[in-house]
């Protein structure tokens, strides 16, 4: 007989202890550490025969999506920046041990030949393209505006807006009936964060491309929506935001506490598997009760 867990107790909560990180992060370096299904997820075969690109599948909500994937039968191509391959290392014992098949993509989504290069390996290793997740992100914290360099601005829109584009783009040549995209948006989207400018910016222009793809896409037979996090605990946090956020990031939640990677990793497999067949440009909230619209 099934029981029922109390939400508000399904993770750690802050205070967090102080572990500043140098970006991207680590999950190795995470205290407490996240859960990314490693073993606490069991699959049901609701992917199975699918290949899926996932981009950012080192550590964090990617990671979480990559091993969710895998457990219910899709094999993943890891798209991650060459300074994380311990962790996407590590993602990919992970999915090998569950009896996944992975193909390991170390590169800069900024650049075309990465995008590529994720298509081709697809296609080389697996045959075929059933899912794309555009996953990979990049923030950064500013308590002043003028912090802010052109430089930054250009490499926040590069890595979150034109690459979640070039990536549809290409992924749409070779997405069969049936094919997925999902992109990873945010709470920051409704209720942008003073010290996110950029980053929040990057995510408003997700959900409105998500929406727009969504209608040029289903004209071939492929779903595009998207998922809107509120705080997660991935080494984002630890690794762009000020260690007195750190110490209480999630309090301000309904449930007191940050989410874990793999409770959004579960919406993805929900939103990639034939269970949603009929949802297509929507934008998924998980915000632990923070929703603002």
């Amino acid at each position: 007989m099934a029981t029922s867990h109390n939400p508000r107790e399904a993770g750690p909560k802050p205070p967090f202890p102080q572990q500043p990180q140098s970006h991207p992060g680590s999950v190795h370096q995470m205290t407490p550490s996240a859960d990314h299904g490693e073993t606490s997820y069991e699959g049901t075969n609701k992917l199975q025969g699918r290949v899926a690109i996932i981009t950012g599948g080192d550590s964090g909500i990617g990671r979480a999506v990559a091993i969710a994937f895998a457990k219910e039968g899709a094999d993943i191509v890891l798209s991650f920046l060459p300074e994380e391959e311990a962790d996407a290392e590590d993602t990919a014992k992970v999915i090998e041990k569950a009896g996944g098949r992975i193909a390991k993509v170390p590169g800069d989504i900024q650049e075309i030949e990465t995008i590529e290069k994720l298509i081709s390996t697809a296609d080389k290793h697996f045959g075929r393209l059933d899912i794309l997740v555009n996953n990979a992100g990049y923030q950064m914290s500013h308590e002043d505006i003028q912090e802010l360099s052109p430089e930054e601005l250009d490499h926040t829109f590069r890595t979150n807006v034109f690459a979640t584009f070039l990536l549809s783009q290409a992924a749409l040549k070779k997405l069969p009936p049936g094919g997925v995209i999902l992109n990873t948006t945010s709470i920051q989207a409704y209720d942008p964060s003073p010290q996110l400018v950029a980053y929040a910016a990057t995510k408003a222009a997700i959900l409105s491309m998500t929406k727009s793809i969504a209608e040029l896409a289903i004209k071939q037979g492929v779903r595009v929506n998207a998922v809107a996090p509120g705080p997660v605990w991935t080494p984002l946090i630890p690794s762009t935001m000020p260690a007195e956020k750190v110490k209480t990031f999630g309090a301000n939640t309904g449930f007191g506490r940050p989410a874990q990677p793999i409770e959004l990793a579960k919406i993805f497999v929900f939103l990639a598997s034939d269970d949603a067949s009929y949802v297509t440009g929507e934008v998924y909230g998980a915000t632990g009760g923070r929703t603002p619209y």
